[in-house]
């Protein structure tokens, strides 16, 4: 069984990235149907939650793949196009014969492999909850330490989300190499670059 899910679907910075988790049914033991008995999509685990789960689910799961899609290549190719693009490349990776594909929410290309989409996926699959925590805990991670490299924004805090300490500072500094322009934010409406960005978001269909 595969599942998939990604992190950073809705933020203002940062890249998006897709995991994808493949557990073999057959060798997963009561100790490890134990260790698991935490998952859940990973919004709803404290970041101490995921923490705890993340080195758990490398250790149980047979394979693990993580996709990450910077934001640059999110404003040229569009949000919708590159999340389902990084879920099917993360499930190709994992995917073997025999198994089941599943994707959170939205049905990817073919893999190959017999695959379903599973709405509200990650509360009801382990594979794609394993993989919900892995894609969030590795964004996080990635954006606490990018705080360092770009000073200002807090990114350790909101890691990219649209809070109002982040438009705040947006208002402030302006944008970062990490942010999005292509998302039609409020935040960005006070800068000089919310006209051009409208208007390449309306033309690229963004």
């Amino acid at each position: 069984m595969a599942g998939a899910d990604e992190a950073g679907r809705g933020c203002l910075a940062g890249p998006l990235v897709a995991a994808a988790v493949l557990f073999d049914l057959n060798r997963i033991g009561p100790g490890e149907v134990r260790a698991l008995g935490a998952l859940n999509d990973s919004k709803q685990q404290t970041p101490e939650g995921r923490a705890e789960l993340f080195p758990v689910i490398l250790r149980i799961a047979t394979k693990v793949a993580i996709v990450s899609r910077c934001a640059p290549g999110i404003d040229a190719r569009g949000l919708h196009k590159t999340n389902l693009a990084a879920l099917r490349d993360a499930l190709t990776q994992v995917a073997c014969p025999g198994c089941l594909c599943l994707s959170d929410g939205f049905p990817v290309a073919s893999t190959g492999h017999d695959q379903k989409a599973v709405i509200d996926g990650d509360a009801k699959s382990a594979a794609i909850a394993a993989a919900s925590v892995i894609a969030k805990e590795t964004r996080d991670r990635y954006m606490r330490r990018a705080d360092a490299a770009h000073p200002g924004w807090e990114f350790a805090q909101h890691v990219g989300y649209s809070t109002p300490e982040h438009r705040e500072a947006i208002e402030r500094l302006g944008v970062s190499p990490l942010h999005r322009l292509s998302f039609q934010s409020m935040a960005y409406q006070q800068l000089e670059l919310a006209e051009p960005v409208a208007i390449q978001a309306h033309q690229t269909g963004l």
